[in-house]
């Protein structure tokens, strides 16, 4: 029993050892912010920075973790997915609010994996409608 355990420990050691040959998820470069929505305040930017810039924008900032595979497959492709759907740091147009409102009011966002990580980041109701109003008073 206690050589199975041995062994076990040793081909998980090498296994982990071996995925951190892979490249995937290593790119942790951020693209130059082009445009940003009109923000109605400060304080309107920074709540939705709080909330959100990391994976939806181009100013994420790559934890020590997020170069250590299996973490950094799971995280690169969190921010490119961000990135894919809304990058507040390239920014579309103004439909875009309409949609970030509907994701934030049904919960959607930020993904379980991410409140997972970062508890700081599960919203009260208070919370989400502060970030809401951000929002929307940052609407044309």
């Amino acid at each position: 029993m206690k050589k199975t355990g041995k062994y076990i420990f040793i081909v998980g050691i090498l296994l982990f050892g071996l995925i951190q040959l892979i490249p995937l998820g290593r790119d942790h470069s951020n693209p130059p912010i082009k445009s940003e929505p009109d923000w109605s305040s400060p304080e309107a930017r920074a709540l939705v920075k709080e909330q959100c810039f990391e994976c939806h924008s181009n100013e994420t900032e790559w934890p020590w973790y997020s170069n250590i595979a299996p973490a950094s497959w799971l995280i690169s492709y969190d921010v490119i997915e961000g990135r894919k759907h809304v990058n507040f740091s390239n920014w579309g147009g103004i439909t875009e609010f309409d949609k970030i409102i509907e994701v934030v009011e049904n919960g959607e966002m930020p993904p379980i994996q991410y409140k997972i990580f970062y508890p700081n980041t599960r919203l009260s109701s208070e919370e989400k409608q502060a970030l809401i109003s951000a929002l929307e008073s940052s609407m044309p």
